[in-house]
């Protein structure tokens, strides 16, 4: 396991707690009250810690390389029911974007989200996770075919922003993402958007107009990325963690702006601490949003939608 910063107080305790087993183990010395001391202490040390976390620190959360991926959450969910499919019928497939047909429990869900790589080979066969207008253009195809069949759709967000390459710019990425956008506000099937890592930018919005917008609690939603929010304001990367507060990217802002529905609570320390809990927590909170859409008319499921995106950012003084 993988430690951030501000987890180290986490790890020294973890490691006496495993030597002083190990002793208890390997010896006749009852070790029982002091394991039981520290793995009290340890408890205590880690509702502290993630009880008083900054936003800064959910960003480093929401970007730990054990914490589960687009395809982690799908495989668990669907299990073998989960046929990818592939392409933009255009120009190619981007692997960055992933989509396909799954099933929770009896429903049929037409699946899309982004996909990171697990190391350094796959990182650069995910392209990081940030998809080129072929990936936006793939995932329309897959939510109009859903519409056409009557599937509902689920949206898993995490990345760090769409691709910024000259050839994405060439081949159309802002228009891809803009189309998205506008096709998304009047899909006639239900849409349920989840944020599972980083919500960064256009690169999130194009697959994140939703009837419902889930957040786990250790993610982040922003038209930026604190580093390059700081790069921008202060030209260093060293005011990050300021421009983390400042830009009220976490679940919690979030929710208190009215630009989501619900936070996805997460087992202690994270995801990544406990992947089977999270998979099921994520499969729930999906079947209970989609209990409440699935009897609205395709007519009320998109005026309800335009609805909501009309009242955004609207304040009455």
């Amino acid at each position: 396991m993988e430690y951030l910063d501000f987890e180290l107080p986490i790890k020294e305790l973890n490691e006496q707690f495993e030597k002083a087993c190990k002793i208890g183990e390997e010896s006749d010395v009852d070790v029982t009250n002091t394991c039981a001391q520290i793995k009290k202490k340890l408890d205590d040390t880690k509702k502290d810690i993630y009880k008083n976390l900054t936003p800064w620190q959910r960003v480093q959360l929401s970007r730990h390389p054990n914490r589960p991926y687009t395809l982690d959450y799908i495989n668990a969910i669907c299990g073998d029911t989960f046929l990818e499919l592939h392409g933009d019928r255009n120009f190619k497939d981007d692997k960055a974007m992933i989509g396909g047909l799954g099933k929770i429990g009896d429903q049929t869900f037409m699946f899309i989200g982004q996909q990171k790589g697990y190391n350094t080979k796959t990182r650069q066969y995910r392209n990081f996770g940030m998809s080129n207008p072929e990936g936006y253009r793939k995932a329309l195809r897959l939510m109009k075919s859903a519409e056409k069949f009557g599937i509902p759709v689920v949206s898993f967000i995490d990345t760090p922003g769409a691709y910024p390459g000259l050839e994405a710019e060439e081949r159309g990425q802002g228009e891809a993402i803009a189309r998205n956008i506008i096709e998304m506000t009047r899909l006639k099937v239900p849409i349920i958007v989840v944020i599972i890592g980083e919500g960064a930018s256009g690169g999130a919005l194009g697959i994140g107009v939703g009837d419902k917008v889930l957040m786990l609690e250790n993610t982040w939603y922003s038209v930026i990325s604190p580093e390059s929010c700081s790069s921008i304001l202060w030209r260093s990367w060293e005011f990050k963690e300021q421009a983390a507060e400042a830009l009220k990217l976490t679940a919690t802002d979030m929710k208190k702006q009215k630009l989501i529905d619900l936070i996805v609570k997460e087992p202690l320390g994270g995801a990544h601490h406990n992947r089977e809990e999270t998979f099921k927590i994520v499969s729930k909170a999906i079947e209970k949003e989609y209990k409440g859409l699935k009897n609205l008319s395709p007519k009320d499921l998109v005026k309800n939608r335009m609805k909501k995106y009309s009242e955004m950012g609207v304040f009455n003084s």
